[in-house]
């Protein structure tokens, strides 16, 4: 089971991705770290993926970042559901 991919949600405005992975390198090692951005205006949505190398450091990350402040605002951090067929 590859429970790897995390969701991060609540993140502030100014978060982008070198700054999500920056937040996310405290829990071990980052693959891929993607601020989701609107299409038309090209600013955060608000929430975001983050891909662990382990499913242990992921696990972990979720442990130790989940209600963790970043700049005024708390974040929140789960196992990322697979993506539904639309």
């Amino acid at each position: 089971m590859n429970n790897k991919k995390l969701f991060v949600g609540s993140l502030p405005w100014e978060v982008d991705d070198a700054k999500l992975a920056q937040i996310f390198a405290q829990a071990g090692t980052v693959v891929s770290a993607q601020v989701v951005k609107d299409r038309d205006t090209g600013r955060s949505r608000g929430f975001g993926f983050v891909e662990m190398s382990t499913d242990e450091e992921a696990q972990n990350a979720v442990n130790n970042l989940n209600g963790t402040d970043v700049d005024g605002r708390k974040i929140v951090v789960n196992i990322a559901r697979p993506r539904e067929d639309r």
